[in-house]
């Protein structure tokens, strides 16, 4: 009795793994349509959001300190997964050039593009701006910096009993011609020790890459 109920208890873990993997990555049914042509794309900066508490707010400068924050830490994961993009391809694993964020950060800023006004910008208006065929963006939330010494730490989370969540990280992909979706990363971080802002994206990326679809070990 003992070794069925084990195994039915390891059989529910491995389905709700699968199904929480589900759920993290997106790739549109029309992905090989509309992205079998393009050549490069370009990551933005992300939209940071800071939950700090009343002291870790007055520390680092008050709410408008605290925005400075969050605009370095959205570059911060720009450049970390521009260099991820950056190895892969290198490694002829990417089948798309990714364009050098300060590049992407000068066009932005010729083209009127900030922080305050991004969201009035479509992903097509962005993508002929930056002259690319595609385009990366996300947010970050968390109750702490990535850059902070305390760390956050990447955990799968599949309702079962780990570690305090404090963060979740979402990364886009949105087709330059059209704007549609084509690929959705939403990963889920929790607090650990010894990590900086490139191991993260590192990591989480590695996670995914079987997954990423400009990638040729993509199955579809």
């Amino acid at each position: 009795m003992k070794s069925l109920l084990l195994a039915a208890l390891c059989a529910l873990l491995t389905v709700m793994g699968a199904s929480a993997q589900t759920r993290e990555i997106y790739t549109s049914p029309k992905f090989g349509a509309l992205a079998k042509g393009h050549k490069s794309l370009a990551v933005l900066p992300f939209a940071v959001t800071l939950q700090l508490r009343p002291n870790e707010v007055t520390k680092n400068g008050g709410p408008e300190g605290v925005a400075k924050l969050e605009q370095r830490e959205g570059l911060d994961v720009q450049n970390a997964l521009h260099s991820y993009f950056l190895k892969r391809k290198a490694e002829n694993d990417i089948t798309v050039d990714v364009q050098d964020p300060a590049r992407t950060n000068a066009l932005l800023v010729q083209n009127g593009v900030t922080a305050a006004n991004f969201a009035t910008f479509t992903p097509e208006q962005l993508a002929k701006f930056l002259g690319v065929d595609g385009i990366i963006s996300g947010t970050f939330n968390s109750t702490q910096p990535m850059s902070a010494g305390a760390a956050v730490a990447m955990s799968m989370l599949v309702g079962v009993s780990g570690p305090t969540n404090t963060g979740k990280l979402m990364i886009n992909i949105n087709d330059g011609a059209t704007g549609e979706l084509l690929w959705k990363y939403d990963k889920s971080l929790s607090r650990g020790f010894g990590s900086d802002t490139n191991t993260i994206v590192t990591t989480i990326m590695r996670k995914a890459s079987r997954q990423f679809p400009y990638s040729k070990e993509f199955k579809g």
